[in-house]
């Protein structure tokens, strides 16, 4: 068995310290700093410390120096607070893969952090999948295959339609701020008559880690194709449809059509090769976005867990 596939989070508990947002930020700093941390262990789990929503703030501005806007997110989520947002408000019913945040887009967070305030009454892990041993566990053929690189398409309405309307995805009401962002990722775009069309350059399937320099699958894939849609309603639309009228589709570099064959892979493998957090209430978990992709498990109950980023 390979040191990969061994891998687990490291979890930290008030030993020795107090508990709340306190004790955390010291055992923290005694752990060496969240740079420092998440460069060795990839993955931190804070458990025990029972953190409050209303005492969160300062352990999230030493996690996330940098908190970004969700601006270009594809997930529907509720803002809370400053760049803070509830996690993706799919069916509680419905897995979702493993992904790295905003893989698809020219920018993306380096950390990301979770923070759970209400406990799940079963079920709602957040799986976390090691994106080197996510690679390693695809076929040679899909490696090969996607070598080239993706080509995401979106087609965001203007208020009514289907999917995520271009206001929600970039948080602004303001045309300019779009095309300025569009132009800095270098799309292809225009305004229709029913809102935004936009097509990626070429996006890499995989990228090298900037610290450790391990090569890791990094795209969202599955998640913009047909073939990995869990909700019925999509995937009935999808079958009335060509892809490149879905509110979001995939393609090779060339345009050529991606196997549904070797998306299920990509999805499945990324589940089965992933290690569940569980949650309880007032747990934290900060994640490598780069090293590690994650995803959600099905829950009952009330599960709310928070979510915010930096670059």
């Amino acid at each position: 068995m390979s040191a990969r596939s061994d891998w687990k989070p490291l979890e930290l508990r008030p030993d020795g310290v107090p508990g709340g947002a306190d004790g955390l930020l010291e055992a923290l700093d005694a752990a060496g700093g969240p740079a420092e941390l998440l460069a060795r262990e990839k993955v931190v789990v804070f458990r025990d410390f029972q953190v409050t929503e209303e005492a969160v703030e300062p352990v999230l501005d030493a996690l996330l120096p940098n908190r970004l806007s969700y601006m270009h997110g594809t997930s529907p989520r509720a803002k809370v607070g400053g760049n803070v947002y509830t996690s993706t408000e799919y069916p509680q019913h419905l897995t979702i893969s493993m992904h790295n945040e905003l893989s698809y887009s020219h920018r993306w967070p380096e950390r990301i952090v979770f923070f759970c305030t209400t406990t799940p009454g079963s079920g709602g892990a957040t799986p976390v999948v090691d994106g080197a041993l996510w690679l390693d566990v695809l076929d040679e053929e899909v490696r090969k295959a996607f070598a080239g690189g993706v080509r995401y398409l979106q087609n965001l309405h203007d208020g009514f339609g289907l999917g995520r309307s271009w206001q929600q995805t970039f948080e602004t009401d303001d045309r300019a701020t779009v095309e300025e962002y569009l132009a800095a990722g270098e799309y292809d775009w225009e305004w229709t008559a029913d809102g935004l069309r936009m097509a990626s350059p070429v996006r890499p399937s995989t990228i090298v880690h900037p610290v450790s320099g391990a090569e890791v699958w990094f795209n969202q894939v599955d998640q913009f194709h047909p073939a990995a849609l869990g909700d019925d309603t999509a995937r009935e639309l999808a079958q009335i449809l060509p892809p490149e009228e879905l509110p979001q589709s995939v393609s090779f570099a060339d345009g050529g059509r991606i196997p549904d064959e070797y998306v299920l892979q990509v999805r499945d493998r990324g589940l089965d090769a992933a290690v569940d957090v569980d949650w309880r209430r007032g747990d934290l978990m900060v994640i490598d976005n780069v090293a590690v992709g994650h995803g959600r498990r099905p829950f009952t109950g009330d599960r709310r867990v928070l979510v915010a980023m930096s670059g």
